[in-house]
């Protein structure tokens, strides 16, 4: 179960661990499984863990007023899973996680997270990097979001997350977007 995130941190940093220090990160991080359907985190709750998903897959998003769900973030393997602004604030948050499939995760909570990485600086080089590539993923996304046709935003997410694709609906992936099911749908009839 920890191999994965094992593996996972030594692609992530310029060394591999030693086994003492694997050893430590699986005494940091907890198995919690989550069945199809649950929640990891609930809209109101403090965010108090962070999941690295080891198998599954996971979706964070708001309802606004009317009912509609509006999908933020899309979690599989070997992502992280979690509301960082309520877990750094410590105030409610405005997001649900659940399971999209049976999914297992090794969570950890930030205070654990931050006593990690005194121990293993290591870990903080990871997150850092992690923190750059989230920073350049979500401008991306942002541009896209303002700048780019229905047409164009598919096309792009299709070509560098043809895993979502296969394993979320099309309705969560027209509300990742921020398209409707029925645009998804014309969509990829022209394609």
């Amino acid at each position: 179960m920890h191999d994965k995130l094992i593996t996972y941190i030594n692609q992530h940093i310029s060394s591999n661990l030693t086994t003492e220090e694997e050893e430590l990160v699986k005494t940091f991080f907890k198995y919690k499984k989550i069945r199809k359907k649950q929640y990891f985190l609930q809209e109101g709750e403090v965010c108090k863990n962070v999941g690295f998903v080891v198998s599954g897959a996971l979706r964070l998003y708001s309802v606004d007023d009317k009912g509609i769900e509006h999908i933020a973030q899309l979690y599989i393997e070997n992502y992280w899973a979690g509301d960082r602004e309520s877990s750094i604030t410590l105030q409610p948050s405005a997001y649900n996680i659940d399971a999209w499939e049976d999914t297992e995760l090794l969570i950890i909570s930030r205070a654990e997270m931050l006593d990690l990485t005194e121990k293993i600086p290591a870990i903080l080089q990871m997150l850092r990097l992690m923190d750059e590539r989230n920073a350049i993923a979500n401008q991306r996304r942002l541009k896209s979001t303002i700048s780019n046709t229905a047409e164009k935003r598919y096309e792009e997410f299709a070509e560098h997350h043809p895993q979502f694709i296969q394993r979320f609906p099309q309705h969560i992936i027209a509300s990742f977007l921020g398209i409707t099911k029925e645009t998804l749908s014309r969509i990829k009839k022209q394609s």
